[in-house]
C-alpha cells in the first residue's frame, strides 16, 4: 500500500512538472509572438506597399498601396494605382472590413478571406493585425537557429485557423508562415524576406506567399516604406474614407 502511494505521488510530481513546463514554454511563446509583432511593424504606422499579382503565364498586375495602422485594430488603405483602382480604400476595425469606391453611394462589407485585388492574398493579408491580437499560442518548439511557434486563432472570425510560424531566434523575425484551414487543410504559404532598416529596426521588406489552392500563381507584398505615425481616430472611420488622400 505504501508503496503504491508513493508511485503515485512520483505520478502527480512528474506531471505537475510537465504541466509547469508547458505553462512556461506557453508564456515564453506568447512573449516571443509579441515581439515578433513589434519588430515586424510598429504599433502605429504609415507605409507605401507594392502588391504584385502574378499568373501561370507571367502576367503581373501591380496595385500601390499607402497604408496606415493605428493601435492594435484600426488599419485603412488607399489605393494610388493602377488608374482604375485610384481612390478606393478599405478599413479594417478588429474584425470588421469595408470597400469604399469612388463614385459608389457607401462603403460596403467585405470578409478577411475575400480579396479586393485578387491573386492569392486575402484581406486579412492585407490588412493584417498583430499576430498577438488575433491568435495564443498553442505550444512552442525551440530548435537551434528558430522557434516553431503553432498558433490557434482565438475566434472563428480569423481568417485562418492555425498558423505555424518559423521565427529566426536572433532577428526574432518569422521567416515562414503556413496558414491552416480548421480542417488541417494548408491554405497558403507565407515568406517574409529581405530584411531592411525600418524606423531604426530590421524588418522583412518583401513577402511572397503561394498556395496549393492556387497552384502557379503567386502574390508578392513589397514595402517602401514604414514610418512611426499617429492619426485621429476620425481617419478610421466610414465618414472618412473618401478622403484619405488629405492626410499623405
Amino acid at each position: 500500500m505504501k508503496n503504491h502511494i508513493s508511485s503515485t505521488l512520483v505520478l502527480a510530481s512528474i506531471f505537475a512538472l510537465f504541466f509547469s513546463a508547458g505553462l512556461v514554454h506557453a508564456q515564453d511563446g506568447a512573449a516571443i509572438l509579441k515581439k515578433v509583432d513589434a519588430n515586424l511593424q510598429p504599433e502605429s504606422f504609415e507605409s507605401y506597399r507594392k502588391l504584385i499579382n502574378i499568373e501561370p503565364s507571367g502576367a503581373k498586375r501591380d496595385y500601390l498601396l499607402y497604408t496606415i495602422k493605428k493601435v492594435d485594430d484600426k488599419i485603412v488603405s488607399l489605393f494610388l494605382s493602377p488608374a482604375s483602382e485610384k481612390g478606393r480604400a478599405t478599413l479594417r476595425l478588429g474584425d470588421n472590413l469595408w470597400l469604399y469606391i469612388p463614385n459608389v453611394g457607401k462603403p460596403v462589407r467585405i470578409t478577411s478571406l475575400q480579396s479586393v485585388v485578387g491573386g492569392v492574398f486575402n484581406n486579412a493579408d492585407i490588412m493584417r493585425l498583430d499576430y498577438s491580437v488575433e491568435y495564443t499560442v498553442q505550444n512552442m518548439e525551440d530548435g537551434k537557429s528558430e522557434y516553431v511557434l503553432n498558433l490557434k486563432a482565438k475566434t472563428a472570425a480569423v481568417a485562418y485557423d492555425k498558423l505555424k510560424m518559423w521565427v529566426d531566434k536572433k532577428a526574432v523575425i518569422p521567416t515562414k508562415i503556413e496558414c491552416y484551414a480548421a480542417t488541417g487543410l494548408l491554405i497558403k504559404t507565407l515568406y517574409l524576406k529581405e530584411i531592411k532598416p525600418f524606423e531604426g529596426v530590421q524588418r522583412p521588406s518583401v513577402i511572397e506567399t503561394d498556395s496549393p489552392l492556387y497552384k502557379g500563381y503567386q502574390s508578392i507584398i513589397a514595402y517602401a516604406n514604414v514610418k512611426k505615425k499617429i492619426v485621429a481616430d476620425e481617419v478610421f472611420t466610414l465618414e472618412f474614407l473618401g478622403k484619405i488622400e488629405s492626410i499623405r
